[in-house]
């Protein structure tokens, strides 16, 4: 999903250090942890929590009822960082181009109203430029489809504009086929291999079908406070499939932007945002925050949870925080919390 805007985050993140308190407790508390709470009180989250990490240093801070730094949770589009990168190893392994067409991988799949998988790329299909609709706008997110039926009701819209940046899980999803086609094993099996296995990721899964949570868990909540913990993750399938941890996806940032599971030339082509006009590069998106800092990672919204993770373009400084609900009331405190992570305080 796209980035909030950072022309909130100034004015926010100046209104909530101004809130702060001027006792000797409070300015010594970090000013993430001072501003983590409001993601409760005005962002209207049940609860909330960090992980933040600089080399071998974390910081954890929690708030709310029935959160743990422990927890597993839905991920949500944090999967298509996973998926982005398995593909970038295959592209550097001569396994696949990233010119391929997706009629070579997948002959006579994108057809109809206008599609067609002989003009798409799969740049343009990491990139979020192929201009398929997002099959998401036309479910209701908790239907399970297939990756077939999800395709069939995006391939029911005609294409926007080839080339213009338009967020849509459709892409992923045609990703999550493509590595099944070049390596003969699901994206799942390629991302544990090549990832979750040498990162020893030991809370991060691709559940299946699986509708539960691995244990230890807390509960989560749409926006109208249902209870939504139990979910059947086919309905984001390779565009949102993904349960992990707080330390987990600190981990794997870090060693992504860090060199660790990309060559250089390759790590580049996925910070590379031109073909999305600076929106986005493949699985992961810069936010240019107000002291000039630009950081990289991406968002991820699933029935339940909204996680976010962002890190220093060499991986030293990481942050990942979640709520356990749909989304967050007031989209200034995303860039918020993350001027208040990653920029230093002048006072």
């Amino acid at each position: 999903m796209p980035p909030f805007r950072t022309l909130l985050a100034l004015p926010v993140a100046a209104a909530l250090f101004g809130l702060m308190p001027a006792d000797s407790s409070a300015l010594s508390m970090p000013p993430t942890d001072a501003v983590l709470p409001l993601l409760v009180t005005q962002g209207r989250a049940p609860a909330a929590a960090l992980l933040a990490r600089e080399g071998a240093t974390t910081r954890y801070a929690g708030t709310g009822p029935g959160i743990s730094r422990q927890d597993h949770f839905r991920a949500g589009s944090i999967t298509k960082t996973f998926i982005a990168t398995v593909v970038l190893q295959l592209a550097a392994e001569h396994r696949l181009s990233l010119s391929d067409t997706v009629e070579q991988h997948l002959p006579g799949l994108v057809r109809g109203a206008g599609n067609d998988g002989r003009a798409l790329t799969l740049r343009s299909l990491l990139t979020h430029t192929s201009g398929l609709h997002d099959f998401t706008t036309d479910t209701d997110g908790t239907a399970p489809v297939t990756p077939r039926q999800s395709l069939d009701i995006a391939l029911t819209h005609p294409p926007g504009e080839h080339g213009r940046f338009a967020y849509s899980n459709t892409n992923y999803v045609l990703l999550g086929l493509v590595i099944q086609q070049t390596t003969g094993h699901s994206y799942a099996t390629e991302a544990e291999r090549r990832i979750i296995t040498p990162l020893r990721l030991t809370g991060t899964s691709f559940p299946g079908s699986r509708t539960s949570l691995p244990t230890p868990h807390g509960r989560a909540y749409a926006a109208d406070g249902t209870d939504v913990t139990e979910l059947d993750p086919r309905v984001a399938g390779a565009a949102g499939e993904l349960v992990s941890t707080l330390a987990d996806l600190d981990r794997f940032y870090g060693a992504l932007l860090g060199g660790r599971l990309l060559p250089p030339h390759w790590l580049r082509e996925m910070l590379d945002t031109r073909a999305a006009h600076g929106a986005y590069g493949m699985g992961l998106f810069p936010e240019k925050l107000p002291c000039g800092t630009t950081v990289w990672g991406h968002n991820g919204h699933i029935s339940g949870s909204y996680v976010r993770t962002a890190a220093t373009v060499d991986g030293r400084r990481v942050l990942t925080f979640r709520v356990n609900t749909d989304a967050i009331a007031d989209p200034g405190l995303e860039p918020a919390l993350l001027t208040a992570e990653f920029c230093p305080r002048t006072s």
